[in-house]
């Protein structure tokens, strides 16, 4: 990223307090009492040398004691956002039961689209039975979920898409802070943002070429058959009509299909579309090949305060973590690695399964390390950069690790 790193943020000066590290500055070092490696904001009088030499400068999120990432004003965050989780059960204690539960919410989404293309009315309790266990294990665990699907092959995009979009809803809505049942409803609009594509042709949806005006105009048609499936079926969340009603709607305008701006976008409208696009950027589509969540991440993250609102943008960041569970990095070490979990108090320190050597060799048997908590005896081990899923012929999904 050329002007920001994940890593890192950018904070005018204005906003600047005592406990943040500042690394770069909008000039160079010359001729100001600091560090060129960067330092620790401590003393008044170096906010007031900082005030009046820059406008802005660039905070390491790692290195700094206080939290940097911009918080949603209270206008934002709605009244419920208040709840503070934390996990309530090991990893290694909750990925059995998300194992088994899994299959049968697959089965579930499934048979859920396939009603509905074959002209069934949307089935609720399926919905539901779907939807509520994921929630719960969010509750308990916020990446145990997330780590066995990034593992799971897909069986066709609009199907995985669904039940992305479901999952990120639940876990990014844990997040906010929001209780049980409206993290029942996010995840309830997430599964059933894109719903109004089982009444478009298939031929369409697998396209591999550029899509026409009249196509587009067809492919947009989406959101309105997505209301459509909803009418009747006795959903009273308001939140799931305003997820696949305004999902594709964007903060400046440009999005459809009433061209709403900025506030005029419900909160939970605009959550969705950030999480359908994250999917959609690391989801393989007919037409292109996905790129690591890192990648999407950043590019995000550039479209903030265009398509996006930034103060969301940067809350989804925070939810998911600069290496987002289920991402393959390679170690200082030289050893190539997936993110299995996240470590809430570092999140750049996450926990880790090693799949290879230093020479990408798969090893013979996998190995787990935690970051933040390495063995005096162990190798040192620092994320060095995240790679694509496909480097070094490794696919999580081949590997048999969940």
């Amino acid at each position: 990223m050329s002007a920001v790193q994940l890593d890192e943020r950018k904070v005018h000066v204005d906003d600047l307090k005592p406990g943040m590290f500042v690394h770069r500055l909008d000039r160079d070092w010359l001729g100001l009492p600091f560090p060129l490696e960067g330092f620790l904001l401590e003393q008044n009088g170096e906010l007031d040398v900082l005030r009046k030499h820059c406008d802005f400068v660039f905070v390491d999120l790692e290195r700094s004691r206080v939290p940097v990432l911009a918080g949603l004003p209270e206008a934002y965050a709605g009244q419920e956002a208040r709840k503070r989780y934390s996990n309530q059960v090991e990893l290694a204690e909750e990925l059995p039961w998300v194992r088994n539960q899994h299959a049968r919410t697959r089965q579930l989404v499934a048979q859920v689209l396939c009603d509905l293309r074959a002209g069934r009315k949307l089935n609720l309790v399926n919905v539901q039975e779907a939807v509520v266990p994921v929630v719960q294990s969010v509750l308990r665990h916020a990446d145990a979920y997330l780590w066995v699907n990034v593992l799971k092959k897909r069986d066709g995009y609009e199907f995985a898409h669904a039940m992305n979009n479901s999952l990120l809803a639940a876990v990014f809505g844990r997040h906010m802070g929001y209780p049980e049942a409206t993290l029942v409803a996010l995840a309830t609009g997430g599964l059933l943002l894109d719903v109004g594509k089982t009444a478009l042709p298939m031929e369409l949806l697998n396209k591999t070429g550029p899509l026409t005006d009249a196509d587009m105009a067809l492919f947009r048609s989406h959101v309105e058959q997505g209301l459509l499936v909803l009418q009747g079926t006795g959903i009273r969340d308001p939140e799931v009509d305003v997820m696949v009603r305004t999902h594709h709607e964007r903060f400046d305008g440009s999005g459809y299909p009433n061209g709403l701006i900025r506030n005029q976008i419900p909160l939970f409208g605009r959550m969705a579309g950030i999480i359908d696009t994250f999917d959609a950027m690391t989801s393989d589509r007919s037409f292109r090949k996905a790129i690591s969540p890192h990648q999407a991440l950043q590019q995000i993250y550039r479209w903030g305060d265009r398509l996006f609102q930034r103060e969301l943008v940067e809350q989804f960041m925070q939810c998911l973590s600069v290496y987002p569970t289920g991402s393959l990095i390679e170690l200082s070490s030289g050893e190539v690695a997936i993110v299995m979990a996240q470590n809430q108090a570092r999140r750049l320190k996450p926990r880790i399964m090693v799949l290879t050597d230093s020479h990408k060799r798969l090893r013979p048997s996998f190995m787990e390390v935690d970051l933040l908590n390495q063995g005096v005896s162990d190798i040192p081990r620092e994320i060095a950069k995240t790679i694509e899923r496909g480097a070094y012929g490794l696919d999580p999904t081949e590997l048999y690790l969940s």
